[in-house]
Order: C-alpha cells, then structure tokens, then sequence
C-alpha cells in the first residue's frame, strides 16, 4: 500500500529537511542546495532500494500493467495518497526555501518534487505481478501538490490543512493479515479507522479564534474487502461517513526554537480528539470526543 512506502519517504524528507534548515537571506545558498540534493537524493534512493527489497519480495515480475482500484475501499485509499503527497511537497518546500531561494521557486519546486518522489513507486507497482500502477493513485499523488501550490499561489500561505486520525475499528480481526494484527500494523492497513481531514484557519477568512479551526473530514466502515461486492457477500454493508468538527491549530503558537517548530508541525498533521457530528446513511451522531 503506498501510503506505508510514502510515509517511509516522507521521513526521509523531514529528517533530511531538519539538517538544513537555517535562516533566510537575499542570496541562494548554492552550497546548502546542493547537499540537499545530494542528500536527498541518497536517502531517497536508499529508501527505495529497502521498499523495493521488503515490500515485494515474493511477488512476481512481469511486464508493465495498470490495474483500476478506483471502486475499491471507498476511495479512502486515494485520501492516503492525496494526504502523502501534499505533506512531500509541503516538507520538500520548506526544505528547498531553507536554502534561500525565493518563495514562489521553493513552492514550485517543492510540489513538483511531491509528485515525483511517489512516481518510481507506482512504477514498481506497474511491474508487479501482485499490484499493478493505478491511474487513480497517480492522479491523488498529482492533486496533493496541486491543492498545495494553489493556497501558496491564491493566498501566499497554507490555509486548509490536510489532516489524519485514526481509532481502531473492530474489523481488523475478521482479517488481520489484511487489515492488520496489532495498532501499529492497523494504523496503516485498516481503512475503517482512518479518517482525513482538511481543517481550515477561519481566522484567516474572519473573526475566529487564532488557535481554532474548523475541520470537515472523510472515513467509511464496514470493509473487510476491497469491493463493496465482497463486503455485502460476507454479510457487510460498507458506507461512507462525513465530518465536521472542531480542530486546534497548534503550528499557530509562536515561538522561536527550530525544535518546537517541527514538533508543532508533526502534531498539526494530525486532527487532535474533540467534539465531531459525523453524518452518513445511517444517521447524524454526535461524537463529544473523536480522534
């Protein structure tokens, strides 16, 4: 599943982002960038030869095929991609601005840089005889830059937050080697309990509280397989559920140290529990603390 291999690269970028970090100046860091190039581009290479070798080892090689996933796991799937890709070109960004280049050249480059860095991924996926490339997985990895570089371009800034939650569902062991067989392996496997999030800055749009935001968010439940046709056999009936919550914007805090900066932007990548009316085919609920 690529939002694990992504997730494995997206570290890559942010641990490779702390080093280089430093202040900005009117000239291009030539020196800076070029170790970030080479750097990354160590690490990334690294990380894909360990995927290449863990992931699909055992699975067969054939020639290059797409396969379309587009109806499966209610498109929650194409959440992680989008959310994945997003926070690359987000890292990539700041990364590549912390060697002074201009703003506008280090979102531009960053976003690119989020789509490409998922492309050798659906690549060996195309190869594999057990995946396939997904048209639709590359189009969600191609719209998380774009949503990205459109707040910069329309507003100079991030404004709406792409966001993650997750809580176990239950349904993981009814197929744990599927969906996982302890938190850690259901976190990234069971599409039942994740749920993404775009929380928005309303103080940016009007008088609200700075620290504040208004979350609206996506899941679905009831899914042991993939198709619905396979649920609905096994005597399930998956369904979509809609959010809308409160959220807290803890990157709005101030402060100067470089270390507090990145913890508040780890944690603000992910919705914090609190108050949410979850609405689906079955009803409003009103949930006083949801994660």
């Amino acid at each position: 599943m690529l939002r694990i291999k992504t997730g494995v690269l997206l570290l890559l970028t942010f641990s490779f982002n702390l080093s280089v970090a430093q202040p900005d100046s009117s000239t291009v860091d030539s020196r800076r960038l070029r170790t970030l190039a080479v750097g990354a581009g160590t690490g990334y290479a690294a990380g894909l030869a360990i995927l290449n070798h863990v992931w699909y080892k055992g699975t067969g090689r054939g020639a290059f095929h797409f396969f379309n996933d587009n109806a499966e796991w209610k498109q929650v799937d194409k959440a992680g991609h989008f959310f994945a890709a997003y926070h690359l070109s987000d890292i990539s960004s700041r990364a590549l601005k912390s060697c002074n280049l201009s703003q506008r050249k280090a979102d531009i480059y960053g976003a690119l840089s989020g789509f490409l860095l998922t492309i050798p991924i659906e690549i060996f996926d195309g190869y594999s005889d057990g995946y396939g490339a997904s048209a639709g997985d590359v189009a969600a990895d191609a719209i998380g830059p774009l949503f990205f570089l459109g707040q910069k371009f329309a507003w100079g800034e991030i404004r709406v937050h792409p966001k993650f939650s997750f809580q176990r569902s239950g349904y993981a062991p009814l197929r744990p080697a599927l969906l996982g067989d302890n938190l850690l392996s259901e976190l990234v496997k069971d599409y039942n309990g994740q749920t993404y999030w775009w929380s928005f800055d309303l103080d940016r749009f009007m008088g609200f509280p700075k620290w504040m935001n208004i979350a609206v968010g996506y899941g679905a439940e009831e899914m042991i397989y993939a198709r619905d046709g396979q649920n609905v056999a096994a005597g399930l009936n998956p369904f979509r559920q809609y959010y809308l919550a409160l959220d807290f914007d803890v990157a709005s805090i101030k402060t100067r140290s470089r270390v507090l900066k990145t913890i508040f932007y780890l944690v603000n990548t992910v919705r914090l529990p609190g108050p949410a009316l979850e609405i689906s085919s079955r009803g409003s609920k009103f949930h006083p603390f949801y994660f």
